[in-house]
């Protein structure tokens, strides 16, 4: 397959991108910096979001566009931060949009990332694909957005897959590991929000998955069939590195410490991958303690 994928170079892109080559497809990867990238056999660089920048006119046809652009979430969410992390996302989805109505090739699928962070916090329902938006926030209004932009390529007869990603396993718990290597670790905030995860090998296949399957359109989720609980997540890392679990850190110090940022640890959601399920992937890492243990060994 021609797979094209904006925002590549990011942590899941780079990931996604090494999963194809391996299986033989072409990559095409929509860069700001095209000019100190080099072109291999099967990946090809191509300038986006520049000024006079044509990538229609650059890209071949191509079966499916796989859509990761946008600023990480994982800065101080200043007024600025946050107004550079929704508009990065709904300008590069409408300039995918674009590209498409430019092209006379079209692809089957557009399969753009998004957010469980569309289902609202809370510590008592599940959501599934089925599930309405919930209780408006910042983050909850920057995945609505972002799916009613990449819901435009619908008109152009194209099938659309939103990618709800829940948290990466290998991007999240880093710091958490490191602190419990030093003796630090224990619940954090009430420890009962529920942390929706998925393993990095799951979610790079979850997503070729998406754009190959095509009774799969609309909603899914890119989470683990099993979330857990924080103090769960904290448990299983102290069994995992063999520390004790044994410190508390209030709520009122990590908003103190991060601001509205806070949300991402003290909230949360109990997101189902139903969809997934239904249509028969297979996990490799479904439940959290081996998902851990294989981290940790890497």
């Amino acid at each position: 397959m021609n797979i094209a994928i904006a925002g590549g170079s990011g942590y899941v892109g780079s990931a996604l991108t090494g999963y194809l080559e391996q299986m033989g497809h072409h990559i095409y990867i929509l860069t700001r910096n095209s000019q100190n990238k080099k072109n291999s056999e099967n990946i090809t660089f191509i300038e986006w979001m520049n000024p006079g920048s044509k990538p229609e006119y650059e890209l071949p046809p191509v079966d499916a566009f796989i859509n990761l652009a946008g600023a990480s979430i994982a800065q101080r969410w200043t007024e600025q931060n946050k107004e550079d992390i929704l508009n990065s996302r709904i300008d590069s989805t409408r300039e995918v949009v674009r590209i498409f109505k430019a092209s006379s090739h079209k692809p089957e699928v557009l399969v753009s990332a998004s957010a469980v962070a569309f289902y609202g916090m809370s510590e008592e329902a599940e959501f599934t694909e089925e599930s309405p938006k919930g209780e408006p926030s910042f983050l909850q209004d920057v995945a609505v957005r972002w799916e009613n932009e990449a819901e435009k390529a619908e008109e152009l007869g194209i099938r659309v897959v939103k990618a709800r990603m829940g948290l990466v396993l290998q991007e999240f718990t880093p710091p958490l590991v490191s602190v419990y290597k030093m003796f630090g670790g224990g619940t954090i905030g009430s420890g009962r929000q529920w942390f929706s995860w998925i393993h990095l090998r799951d979610a790079v296949e979850m997503l070729l998955f998406a754009a190959t399957t095509k009774d799969i359109k609309g909603a899914l989720n890119i989470t683990a069939p099993e979330p857990a609980q924080m103090e769960t997540l904290g448990l299983e890392i102290a069994k995992v590195t063999g520390r004790p679990h044994w410190l508390s850190v209030p709520s009122f110090i990590i908003e103190k410490m991060l601001g509205e940022m806070s949300v991402m640890i003290l909230g949360g959601q109990k997101v189902i991958p139903q969809r997934s399920m239904d249509h028969g992937f297979s996990f490799h890492f479904p439940s959290l303690q081996p998902a851990l243990i294989n981290i940790l060994k890497e």
